[in-house]
């Protein structure tokens, strides 16, 4: 239990020192942009003379750049992200947060998407002794995991919206309705979980076939159980244990993704608002959202990490283990 314990602690020692490192990163890069430093923050914003000051004094842009760094710090840590100049001074973190359901709702069924048919088609190329099979959905997952996640949005626009009129083009609803309605869904979430789909299923093919040849499989043939069997009771978990890492760092990937997708699509998430601030200018906002998927990715990759600890019988078992007791002296000298 102790070396549980340790272990999430280092875990969420590294994940801080990484949210540290990264506003530091991004504290510093606003430094050192050239220009006007106020009106780097306001972007393309007209000031006014008192604007400014109030921006300076805000800002504390009259103190050392130290006193900056931890004022900058504290704020971000407080959730303080400033607020956006550009839409009547609204606080950054309230602005991502609602767009943040829009973007889960692309990101959570592209995760399973992905994740479900990265195991199935994954097992079947593993398992099956067709070659044409195995050859095709290798073929295709490499095609697919090349494909640019954007260019292949446009395709599937252009078929499925343009062509064949199944499906709208852009937006989550008609113009003027709230809510989101699963037409629009479709195509975006296929978008965004095919590459994944595509990459899952060569690790689970590989995963798999390392399993099958492993010595405790020959050991369950030898006892003659059953070929389905062997591979859902005795290959299958060992194969999903890589498996538990590429999904977490498959979900931050998914989400630090979804600006393209979202861009593409109309969709307006995090990713959108990021690529609207970014050609506004409106700087408060771009680092705003680059803080919030940082720490998005951070809390995924560190739930992946515990996640992992607690499934591997190899560190289940290191984490249970009790220490063994000391060699008196007797024992030492004999």
């Amino acid at each position: 239990m102790k070396a549980l314990v340790l272990y999430i602690g280092r875990l969420l020692l590294s994940s801080f020192l990484l949210f540290l490192a990264v506003i530091t990163v991004l504290f510093f890069l606003l430094e050192i942009a050239p220009g006007d430093p106020v009106q780097t923050l306001v972007g393309d914003v007209p000031l006014s003379p008192e604007f400014r000051e109030q921006i300076v004094a805000a800002y504390g842009l009259d103190q050392p750049a130290w006193v900056r760094y931890f004022s900058y710090l504290g704020n971000v840590l407080t959730g303080n992200l400033g607020y956006s100049f550009g839409t009547n001074n609204e606080p950054v973190l309230d602005l991502i947060l609602s767009r943040a359901g829009n973007t889960l709702a692309l990101a959570i069924p592209a995760f399973v998407l992905s994740t479900i048919g990265g195991i199935v088609l994954g097992s079947i190329a593993a398992r099956t002794r067709r070659r044409w099979l195995d050859g095709g959905i290798s073929a295709a997952s490499v095609a697919f995991f090349s494909v640019p996640n954007f260019w292949l949005g446009m395709m599937l626009i252009m078929v499925f919206s343009l062509w064949l009129g199944w499906l709208p083009t852009q937006g989550k609803s008609p113009y003027g309705q709230p809510g989101i309605e699963w037409q629009y869904l479709v195509l975006p979430v296929i978008t965004m979980a095919t590459s994944e789909l595509a990459f899952k299923a060569r690790i689970m093919r590989s995963s798999m076939i390392e399993s099958l040849g492993q010595d405790f499989i020959d050991t369950a043939r030898s006892k003659g159980l059953s070929s389905q069997r062997i591979l859902w009771r005795h290959a299958m978990p060992n194969a999903l244990l890589p498996m538990v890492t590429v999904a977490g760092y498959s979900l931050g990937f998914i989400f630090a993704g979804s600006a393209l997708i979202e861009s593409v699509f109309g969709w307006p998430g995090m990713g959108l608002l990021f690529i609207d601030a970014i050609h506004r200018q409106n700087n408060m906002v771009v680092l705003g959202v680059v803080i919030v998927m940082t720490v998005t990715i951070i809390v995924v990759n560190l739930l992946t990490d515990v996640v992992y600890g607690m499934v591997d019988p190899r560190l289940r078992a290191r984490f249970s283990r009790r220490p063994e007791p000391a060699m008196t002296s007797t024992e030492a000298s004999a």
